[in-house]
């Protein structure tokens, strides 16, 4: 077993706003080794961005960590301070976001927004000060042209809204897999592409990933995506894990019932799976409840799942569920 790169253990998130605290991430338990790519996925609004946030230490001002602890190389990242954090993001992890429009600043050129990013990690440190700016825009070039965008010179040069979706992606690749040596998260990366283009970015994003032998947090609604892309799977719901396993596992044999209920309203193209939705609704988080957080629309439950919190169980070898059917 390679040796554990990123560790989130029973993290706490919630979000202060105007009508209280909501109850974002319950005891998010995850883990990475290194070499590993892992696929986290689950509805829309589930706490997947919030988590990764959390690792990057980026999360917005209203933001409450309650409880937990997040290591990464050893190191525990919650008690690292402002510039420790900084620090790990330079010289170890970088994070592809969902939407590059918003990713990239509007006023500056792509070289410009590259050489910043080279100036200020790892890379660009230990680099001499004479022939600096010729070595990071040899730098720049570089990287865009591992991400097989055409022309990178002139590319440099452009602004970012001179540039389509799948070019501006590639772009935001390029920034991330810079700096990064150990660990690229890419948070849903394919958002409002092409579907054409969509499987370019995520075929780019494996086949870097695997030339450089960094592991990869590959976040997504998609569980196409996350079986084409992952060798490991969390399934997440409403704030909680609810099942980990290998990905042949969790689409051989799915055991929780919000993983069985996802697999099949998947629609097939012979049609199947249209109409398969899981009935009810996703909990309020000011309010959720006591016990399971799926309990309210599982066909399965279980008296105590009301009031009671089920942990992670292992039923097979890297196959945990968080439900008490499989205790």
């Amino acid at each position: 077993m390679a040796e554990v790169l990123l560790n989130i253990d029973d993290l706490h998130i919630g979000y202060r706003v105007y009508k209280g605290t909501l109850k974002v991430l319950d005891g998010i338990r995850l883990v990475v080794h290194t070499g590993e790519k892992v696929g986290v996925v689950g509805e829309t609004g589930c706490g997947k961005t919030t988590t990764m946030r959390a690792v990057m230490g980026i999360l917005p001002r209203q933001a409450i960590i309650k409880g937990g602890r997040i290591t990464f190389k050893g190191k525990d990242i919650m008690v690292c301070g402002p510039q420790g954090i900084r620090t790990v993001r330079t010289e170890g992890m970088s994070m592809i976001f969902q939407d590059p429009t918003a990713a990239l600043n509007p006023v500056f050129t792509v070289g410009e927004q590259l050489a910043d990013v080279i100036k200020y990690s790892h890379v660009g440190r230990g680099l001499e000060r004479r022939g600096a700016q010729q070595a990071i825009t040899a730098m720049s070039i570089e990287a865009l042209k591992q991400t097989a965008l055409p022309d990178p010179q002139r590319i440099i040069t452009n602004y970012p809204f001179q540039l389509s979706g799948g070019m501006r992606q590639r772009v935001c690749i390029a920034m991330a897999l810079v700096t990064a040596r150990d660990l690229l998260i890419a948070d849903e990366p394919t958002t409002n592409l092409d579907v054409t283009i969509q499987d370019q970015v995520l075929r780019l994003i494996k086949q870097l990933v695997e030339e450089k032998s960094m592991s990869l947090i590959l976040v997504t609604h998609s569980l196409g995506v996350a079986r084409m892309m992952s060798d490991r799977i969390y399934v997440m719901y409403a704030g909680n894990i609810v099942e980990a396993a290998p990905t042949e596992k969790v689409f051989g044999n799915p055991l929780h019932p919000y993983t069985q209920g996802l697999l099949r309203s998947v629609p097939k193209l012979t049609g199947e799976g249209i109409g398969f939705g899981i009935p009810g609704r996703i909990p309020d988080y000011f309010n959720p409840p006591a016990g399971c957080r799926f309990y309210p629309r599982c066909d399965f439950r279980l008296p105590e799942c009301e009031n009671e919190k089920p942990e992670l169980y292992e039923t097979d070898e890297g196959h945990y569920v968080a439900c008490f059917i499989h205790r």
